[in-house]
């Protein structure tokens, strides 16, 4: 069990692109679920499934390709567990330019930097997907 699940997910996701894999299953988490909803919103992943086990629940994500490119092409954790960043919502970075999304834990829930614009919520940077 890592101690960050943040980049648990995201390395997971960016693993099973690498190898082509159709799906990727990954420990359920609160946190985990609102980022891959996050995720299909955008149009990264096709699918987030809370798959019920026995021991523990598990989030299957089915992968997205266009053609034979994975949909995400790069993943950066901003947030650390050792360096924690946090953002006002007139500095929230924008990911390659604005071609991307980044991620922020805010007061009101998980939403990508967009739209913690609009509503003019700061939060915790949490990563970046392009």
């Amino acid at each position: 069990m890592t101690t960050d699940p943040i980049a648990d997910i995201i390395i997971r996701i960016k693993n099973a692109h690498m190898a082509r894999h159709a799906t990727v299953e990954v420990p359920f988490s609160k946190i985990k679920k609102s980022l891959a909803d996050i995720l299909v919103e955008e149009g990264y992943i096709s699918a987030a499934v809370v798959k019920e086990g026995t021991p523990f629940n598990t989030l299957v994500l089915t992968l997205k390709y266009i053609g034979r490119l994975p949909a995400i092409n790069e993943v950066k954790r901003l947030s650390k567990p050792g360096r924690r960043l946090y953002a006002p919502a007139k500095q929230l970075p924008r990911a390659l330019g604005g071609y991307g999304i980044t991620i922020i834990s805010t007061s009101k829930g998980v939403m990508t930097d967009k739209k913690a614009r609009k509503e003019n919520i700061g939060g915790e940077l949490l990563c970046q997907i392009w």
